[in-house]
């Protein structure tokens, strides 16, 4: 059975919206839907204020004729990979059923899902590369995972359609200086603003003057398709908003994690929903209400996320990460205004040791199946990722890993190996680096120095021209190797050296300075003594 609006029009025209009727809004809509061909992208996260945006567009699309609706209108959700599992679920059985309504109601909605490249995701990252976990000071997630895949889709549509429309949930209660965004672009005597960052993209805010009570009023709704028919939460396209009621609920605090889409956008830090991995905040409030509320099956994932936290901790650094970075040097911190420049420093850590990352991928595995063994249908690491954290073990900068472990470690926990990409160009394994460990310590040479030595040469073999050779084994070279007493070591005895050559050079200067005076004093003698 399809719908249109008359089937909602008590609603529309007795509730009030921040002091209008909700149908005023619904005009709005509709008079900005059919003012140009700008096909409309509505950022979806899956909470209250996103559905009270799809909500609202597919009431003013009922409301149009047929022959008005001629412009797409693309839902978009921005799955991280690491999305809390039960959001995760909510999202896609939401946007689902706005597809399924909006065929049937004949509506050009049509739903979509952007993920990270696999480069980009949290895993990768983390365990691949050893980014250390998100901090407020190091918040590396955000543009890889959430930015740069949405502001791939919309720059899709734009080589496409010329312009887009982005819709948002933002509103200004939220705060004052999501207020302040929302007024800086906006575009003179419009509804619409610019973009922050992308050419040819506009911002439509259609709540942006509501509070908390109207997004919920609306989502509770009570939609009466018969005269006696009071049932609450039910959206337009025939779902139920009842689930999401119970989410927020379940959970402390308001608001959710919103799609991100430029960096003006929240952050997620403080928010209701996000990744259930995120490290940016000190307590995943949200999770641990869901957790005490019936959903104690994510309590595994709460204690993994919480030993990562852990880690980001400043007495933990130097325990869990490299002194080195992955440059392959050892960087300090800089002299801060006023202080002495005398005073030691710091080093900067680099990334997680490898040691750990393998230990965490294993319990990682082992916890998502240990899930889908209790019957939840569930993906903590997919099979694109374990592929590129392998690569990137193979490459390490600072620790080769020669043994590849990785296809071990899956094959200890599932029992099967995957479709695993051979090597054909290293013939090097477990023993070969045991035995180029003892031979190095033996010529007290770093045993990595050697590994990266011989992949270099690996790399080059059967060119025909081996260009900048020299200079690639020359920043292998150059690169901190060894421990990092004796990396301090030798760079004390540097410093030593310089300040020895500084003094030499002092001394010289002196010694060259009286030479001349010396040779003036024989000149003066000598002319004095003829003149005698």
């Amino acid at each position: 059975m399809a719908y249109d609006l008359a089937d909602y029009e008590n609603f529309i025209n007795q509730e009030v919206f921040a002091g209008k009727p909700l149908a005023e809004y619904v005009a709005e809509v509709q008079r900005i839907y059919c003012m140009d061909a700008r096909p409309w992208i509505i950022g979806y996260s899956g909470g209250k204020d996103s559905s009270a945006v799809i909500t609202l567009v597919y009431l003013a699309l009922l409301g149009l004729p047929s022959e008005l609706r001629t412009k797409h209108v693309f839902l978009v959700s921005s799955d991280t990979l690491v999305e809390t599992p039960v959001v995760v679920d909510l999202i896609q059985s939401s946007m689902q059923q706005i597809e399924k309504g909006a065929k049937r109601d004949k509506l050009p909605i049509t739903q979509h899902s952007v993920v990270p490249k696999t480069n980009d995701t949290f895993w990768v990252n983390l365990l691949g590369k050893g980014y250390p976990a998100p901090s407020r000071s190091f918040r590396w997630c955000t543009e890889r995972m959430k930015i740069d895949p949405v502001s791939d889709f919309i720059c899709d549509k734009i080589s496409q359609f010329d312009e887009v429309v982005i819709l948002l949930g933002a509103r200004s209660s939220e705060s004052s200086s999501r207020a302040q965004v929302i007024a800086k672009h906006r575009i003179d005597g419009s509804r619409l603003s610019r973009h922050s960052t992308l050419a040819n993209a506009f911002i439509y805010t259609p709540i942006d003057t509501w509070d908390t009570e109207d997004v919920w009023k609306l989502l509770r709704g009570a939609f009466r398709y018969a005269p006696d028919d009071v049932e609450e939460w039910e959206s337009p396209w025939g779902g139920s908003n009842r689930a999401l009621w119970t989410l927020y609920i379940h959970s402390s605090g308001e608001g959710e994690c919103p799609l991100v889409i430029d960096e003006s956008t929240p952050s997620c830090g403080n928010s209701r929903f996000g990744c259930w991995t995120c490290t940016v905040v000190t307590k995943d409030r949200a999770m641990e209400s869901l957790v005490q509320n019936g959903e104690d099956w994510m309590l595994p994932l709460l204690k993994f996320r919480d030993m990562l936290a852990k880690t980001t901790e400043p007495d933990q650094k130097d325990v869990y990460r490299n002194f080195k970075r992955r440059s392959g040097k050892v960087t300090y911190q800089n002299a801060k205004e006023g202080e002495n420049i005398a005073t030691e420093r710091k080093h900067i850590p680099g990334p997680y040791w490898l040691k750990y990352r393998k230990a965490w991928l294993k319990e990682l595995l082992e916890l998502e199946k240990a899930l889908n063994q209790q019957g939840h249908t569930i993906s903590l690491i997919t099979e694109p990722e374990l592929h590129a954290i392998r690569q990137q073990w193979l490459k390490d900068p600072n620790e080769p890993d020669w043994t590849d472990e990785l296809p071990k470690i899956y094959r200890e926990v599932y029992g099967r190996n995957l479709n695993w990409v051979v090597n054909d160009q290293s013939q090097f394994d477990a023993f070969d680096a045991q035995l180029l460990g003892q031979v190095s310590v033996e010529h007290n040479v770093s045993p990595e120095m050697v590994m990266k030595l011989i992949e270099l040469e690996i790399s080059m073999e059967g060119l025909s021209r081996r260009h900048g050779v020299f200079d690639k084994i020359g920043s292998i070279l150059k690169q901190d190797w060894g421990s990092l007493e004796e990396i301090e070591q030798r760079q004390a005895a540097l410093q030593k050296r310089h300040e020895r050559d500084i003094h030499q050079m002092d001394i010289t200067e002196i010694e060259n300075s009286l030479k001349q005076v010396q040779d003036q004093l024989a000149k003066a003698e000598t002319i004095f003594s003829h003149q005698q």
